[in-house]
């Protein structure tokens, strides 16, 4: 009986599944395959927080890329 339990209950994603799927996706290289998988398995709202702390994370790098690189362009 407790098998037929575990698999009818939906598996949850680790959360390093899920950021590597969010990366995937952001650079446009998630597999249909995969992104099936995200929508069966995965809760939206782990994907949405995810999802916002990577975008402001990228936001952050090229801010401090372009900063760096006005720095170093100045004449000083």
């Amino acid at each position: 009986m407790s098998g037929s339990d575990n698999s009818q209950r939906p598996q949850r994603q680790s959360l390093v599944r899920v950021i590597s799927s969010v990366f995937a996706s952001m650079f446009g290289v998630q597999s249909s395959r995969k992104h099936e998988e995200d929508f069966v398995h995965g809760k939206a709202s782990t994907y949405i927080a995810v999802g916002l702390v990577a975008t402001v994370l990228f936001v952050l790098a090229v801010w401090g890329i372009v900063q760096l690189v006005v720095r170093v362009a100045q004449p000083t």
